[in-house]
C-alpha cells in the first residue's frame, strides 16, 4: 500500500476527502475541508513559487504557519465581506483552519503536527506589554549554537509583524529601499504602498540587521538584487546543482516562520507564531 506522505499533496488531498466521506461525516463538513486544504495547497504552492510538493512537505508546521497567518489576515479571501475583502478571519473560520489540518496530519499518520486550537476571539495573540517584552529578548538573547545571523533577521521580522499589523508572507516581498530609516521626524517602512512609522527599539534592530545583511552580500560584488531578507548561509546542493550564493534569492517564508518558531522555543519556551506578535483588532 503506499505510504500516503509521499504521495503528491492534491492526490492525498482526494484520497482524505474519500476516506471522509466513507467514514460518514456530513457532507457540508467535508467539502469544508477539501475547500480549505485547497485553499493551503494553494496559498503554499503559489508563495514558494512550486508545482507540486509531497503531503508530507506540505503540512510542515512552518508552511501551516505560513497559511494560518495568511488566513488570517484575509489574504486567501476569495469573496468580499460586509467590512472589506482585507477583513481579518473569523475566530470560527481559523478554528474550523485548524480542525481540518488536525484531521489531515492524523490520517497521514502524523499526529504529532496537530495543532492547539485557539481560545475564543483572539486570545492567543500577545498583549502589547507581553509581545514589547518578547521583541527586546529576541533582540538581545541567542542561545548557544543558534546562528547569529538568522537570530537577528528573526528579530527583525517580528519587530516589523508587530509594527505594521502585516503577517510573514506579506512582510516577504519586502526589499531594503522599503525601509527609510533616516525618514524625519520619524523612520517609516512601506508596506502596501502604506507607511507604517518604527519605532526606536524597531529602528534599532533593523539597523542591525542591515548591517549583518551587508556583510553577507559583500560576496555577490554588486549584484545584491535588494531583497530585505536573505538566507543567512547557503542552501543544501540538490541533485548535484549547487544552490545560489545568499542575497541572490529572497529568504523563503517557510525559512522565516521556522526561524522564528525555533528560536521563540529556544528563548522562552513556547514556540510561538508571529502571528502572535499582530496588533489586537
Amino acid at each position: 500500500m503506499p505510504n500516503p506522505r509521499t504521495s503528491d499533496a492534491l492526490a492525498a488531498i482526494g484520497t482524505f476527502i474519500q476516506a471522509q466521506q466513507d467514514a460518514g461525516y456530513a457532507d457540508r463538513t467535508v467539502r469544508l475541508r477539501g475547500t480549505l486544504l485547497t485553499e493551503y495547497l494553494e496559498h503554499v504552492l503559489d508563495e514558494e513559487k512550486t508545482g507540486a510538493l509531497t503531503a508530507q512537505e506540505l503540512v510542515q508546521p512552518e508552511r501551516a504557519d505560513s497559511w494560518l497567518e495568511a488566513a488570517d489576515a484575509g489574504e486567501t479571501r476569495r469573496r468580499n465581506t460586509l467590512t472589506g475583502p482585507n477583513a481579518a478571519a473569523a475566530p470560527d473560520s481559523q478554528r474550523a483552519r485548524i480542525q481540518t489540518y488536525n484531521t489531515f496530519v492524523d490520517h497521514l499518520g502524523l499526529p504529532e503536527l496537530q495543532r492547539p486550537y485557539p481560545q475564543s476571539g483572539h486570545g492567543d495573540r500577545l498583549e502589547p506589554e507581553q509581545a514589547h517584552q518578547l521583541l527586546r529578548t529576541l533582540a538581545v538573547q541567542r542561545p548557544t549554537g543558534a546562528n547569529a545571523a538568522t537570530a537577528i533577521r528573526t528579530a527583525a521580522v517580528a519587530a516589523l509583524v508587530s509594527a505594521t499589523g502585516h503577517t510573514v508572507p506579506r512582510l516577504h516581498k519586502l526589499d531594503v529601499t522599503d525601509i527609510d530609516l533616516e525618514r524625519r521626524p520619524v523612520p517609516v517602512v512601506t508596506v502596501a504602498d502604506s507607511d507604517h512609522p518604527l519605532d526606536k527599539h524597531t529602528v534599532q534592530i533593523l539597523r542591525r540587521w542591515l548591517d549583518v545583511r551587508a556583510g553577507i552580500t559583500e560576496a555577490l560584488e554588486g549584484s545584491d538584487p535588494g531583497y530585505l531578507w536573505i538566507p543567512t548561509k547557503p542552501g543544501r546542493e540538490r541533485a548535484g546543482v549547487r544552490p545560489p550564493k545568499p542575497g541572490l534569492t529572497r529568504a523563503a517564508v517557510r525559512t522565516l516562520h521556522a526561524a522564528h518558531r525555533n528560536l521563540v522555543l529556544q528563548v522562552v519556551g513556547v514556540p510561538l507564531r508571529p502571528y502572535a506578535l499582530l496588533p489586537r483588532p
